[in-house]
């Protein structure tokens, strides 16, 4: 079983996108398949079409010791955990808890013999809430603009995860970096990989995201991507990354 957060502390990178439709083509492979919202605005909660109700359980209550299976939706082809706005009050509410890094592993280790892979979207920030993320994974996976820009946060970011690593997971690895946006056809895309590749030798997929209508079309309809336009580039991009994240090496895996 693999938990695999998503993580950039910059936004608009193609976290919750990555995400969702990861977990789809995964599904569509014969996996078990979790998402987890763990980001406040709640993107990949309204991506996938689920409509919260007064009595609706989500992370927030996850966190606050509900137990994790009443929150579970079951969706067309993967479970979620969703999420609202309440979620952005946890990490004062949680400041004085005990261990409350290991508040989500927790809440996951009562439900993962279910699933075959849990998938963690996490906020665009290095807050509280995603270091409960990264203390809950197995791996983590980067998306990554293609544009100079994204690139200052990255390498603050490998830091962090090795933090969390030896402080608190010590089974959390780097599953890769992922390029999204990215067109091929652009130097600037081009020198951007070249760079990502040396900084993060043999760590980046070999399959890249590139910007395409169906995939922005897609959350407007509370749909993944496979659901919404099965035969597009984008879907059969992700479907290309589910390969690359199934067929990953031993070592690389972070199996529990």
């Amino acid at each position: 079983m693999r938990i695999i957060a998503f993580t950039n502390q910059k936004g608009g990178v193609g976290k919750t996108t990555t995400c969702i439709n990861l977990g789809a083509a995964l599904s569509l492979c014969g996996f078990k398949c979790l998402l987890i919202d763990m980001d406040a605005q709640g993107n990949l909660t309204q991506s996938a079409g689920v409509k919260l109700k007064e009595d609706s359980v989500t992370t927030y209550e996850v966190l606050h010791g509900e137990n994790a299976n009443k929150a579970i939706v079951s969706g067309s082809s993967y479970d979620i955990i969703p999420t609202d706005i309440r979620l952005s009050g946890s990490e004062l509410e949680l400041i004085n808890v005990k261990h409350r890094n290991y508040l989500l592993m927790g809440a996951i280790n009562e439900i993962k013999t279910k699933y075959d892979f849990i998938l963690i979207d996490c906020a665009p920030s290095l807050n509280i809430l995603t270091l409960m993320a990264l203390t809950a994974a197995t791996e983590v996976i980067i998306p990554v603009k293609a544009q100079y820009l994204p690139l200052n946060g990255v390498a603050q970011l490998r830091e962090t995860i090795g933090l969390v690593k030896e402080r608190f997971n010590p089974k959390l690895e780097l599953a890769g970096v992922l390029l999204t946006f990215y067109d091929g056809r652009r130097n600037l895309d081009s020198e951007v990989r070249e760079v990502l590749e040396k900084a993060f030798e043999g760590k980046v997929f070999k399959t890249t995201i590139s910007q395409n209508t169906k995939l922005a079309e897609a959350p407007s309809y509370g749909l993944d991507i496979i659901a919404y336009s099965r035969n597009s580039k984008g879907s059969a991009q992700y479907k290309a990354l589910a390969e690359e994240v199934i067929n990953m090496k031993p070592q690389r895996r972070g199996n529990t």
